[in-house]
């Protein structure tokens, strides 16, 4: 039986000179007119179902993708550039050429699957990176971690540098940008990235310190020349960023209140101002009559170092500088944080952990987490009730057995007297004596 005539619009599908199916038909365009497009397949219907979703799709005045080979990299140097904090652009930069690119940069965003996706994020985390892009073969095998391990797989070795969940996720949630973006702007028809899945990776364990821990570390920093920083992080907890990038204007000693406006990050090209993590980072803080005392020294101590260096200071009004004024290298914060740890005598922790201290230091004392979350600077308050959910059952604990005592049973209490409390067999309805 011959096949029936297709109707106008419906396209046509033939099989080519080399056994392949392909499809042909007018669809919609970015710019409004009629564009003709192709599609193949290694069976009739297979070319016939292709082209059949491209005109549903102009039906539905979705237009074919005017430019099909975005890459990311024109994504990253045209539209991330000119959005993102210097910090932040680095970021996925570094993700996009070390991970995406290689794995993905062969294929155009727009014939990218869900499939293709999902297989390219399950094998980071399960297949040792070193292993399958070679990174440390040309590095000396000689070379150790601090573990003591080999370095690079080029040993015989494997080192088993799978990717952590969290960046997998992360690298997930770059390329779902990218691909954003090239559907808002009508280069694309879907998000192949947003639709696949992950499994919710745990949190990383908190070390904060204990309140013993902390009287210990503020003693040592005590002696430390950048001692006030040390003291503020963990009597505020203040991020790192926002610390380095204080201004003498931001505080008002006489009142005793501190105000967050911008954060100092490290960047390529050296140490740069730019603005806060969320809105909600913008805030003003009460400081503590111990931090008041400290910065007020620190301040004098700086204004040596001023009449010091003379003609090479540095006039920024950074709070925490070094000896010419200059931003103090968070590196370098680092660093002596571990010494201030080891003269404490207390176990290490990151510098970040101090801003964890304190937020458990806190709700430890029964401060409510609005309270906290409104000090830290978080943008939710969920966000501060899942990264302190480890402090949660602690404070269950102590309230119930505040509930247990509350409900005990008082020793030194007389028994209840029916008779004394009205409750016994007297006859309320006898009149007085008059």
């Amino acid at each position: 039986m011959a096949g029936r005539k297709r109707a106008n619009g419906e396209g046509t599908v033939y099989q080519r000179a080399d056994g392949r199916w392909e499809g042909a038909g007018y669809v919609l365009a970015a710019d409004g007119t009629s564009k003709r497009v192709r599609v193949y397949g290694a069976t009739r219907k297979e070319a016939a179902d292709k082209l059949a979703e491209r005109l549903a799709d102009s039906r539905h005045g979705r237009p074919v993708p005017a430019d099909a080979t975005i890459t990311l990299t024109r994504w990253l140097t045209t539209v991330v550039v000119h959005r993102l904090r210097p910090t932040t652009y680095a970021t996925y930069d570094g993700y996009v050429r070390q991970f995406l690119i290689p794995a993905l940069g062969h294929r155009p965003l727009a014939a990218l699957t869900v499939a293709e996706v999902r297989t390219f994020l399950d094998n980071l985390g399960a297949v040792c990176q070193c292993c399958a892009r070679g990174w440390d073969a040309a590095r000396d095998p000689n070379h150790r971690r601090k573990d003591r391990r080999p370095r690079c797989c080029a040993v015989g070795v494997c080192c088993r540098h799978t990717v952590k969940p969290a960046t997998v996720r992360y690298i997930r949630a770059v390329l779902s940008s990218a691909l954003a973006h090239a559907v808002r702007e009508e280069i694309l028809h879907r998000n192949v990235a947003s639709v696949v899945r992950l499994p919710t990776p745990r949190r990383g364990g908190n070390q904060p310190f204990t309140a013993s821990e902390a009287r210990k570390y503020l003693y040592a920093a005590a002696f430390h020349r950048h001692g006030a920083l040390f003291e503020l992080a963990l009597r505020t907890g203040m991020r790192r960023g926002e610390l380095l990038g204080l201004q003498w204007g931001d505080l008002d000693l006489d009142t005793g209140y501190l105000t967050v406006r911008r954060t100092l990050a490290r960047v390529r090209g050296g140490p740069v101002f730019q603005p806060l993590k969320t809105e909600a980072s913008a805030r003003r803080i009460l400081l503590p009559a111990a931090c008041m005392t400290s910065l007020a020294c620190y301040r004098r101590r700086q204004q040596l170092d001023r009449r010091t260096a003379g003609d090479t200071w540095k006039d920024l009004d950074l709070v925490f500088a070094t000896t010419t004024g200059a931003p103090l290298d968070p590196a370098m914060v680092h660093r002596q944080h571990e010494t201030i740890c080891y003269l404490a005598e207390v176990r290490y922790i990151r510098f970040h952990d101090l801003r964890h201290s304190c937020a458990t230091l806190l709700l430890e004392q029964g401060v409510e987490l609005i309270t906290i979350k409104e000090l830290l600077g978080h943008a939710q308050l969920h966000v501060t009730a899942d990264i302190y959910a480890h402090v949660r059952p602690r404070l269950h604990r102590g309230a119930i057995e505040a509930l247990n005592h509350a409900l005990e049973p008082d020793d030194d209490a007389d028994p209840v007297d029916d008779e004394a409390d009205g409750s016994g067999d007297s006859n309320d309805d006898t009149e007085p004596d008059h």
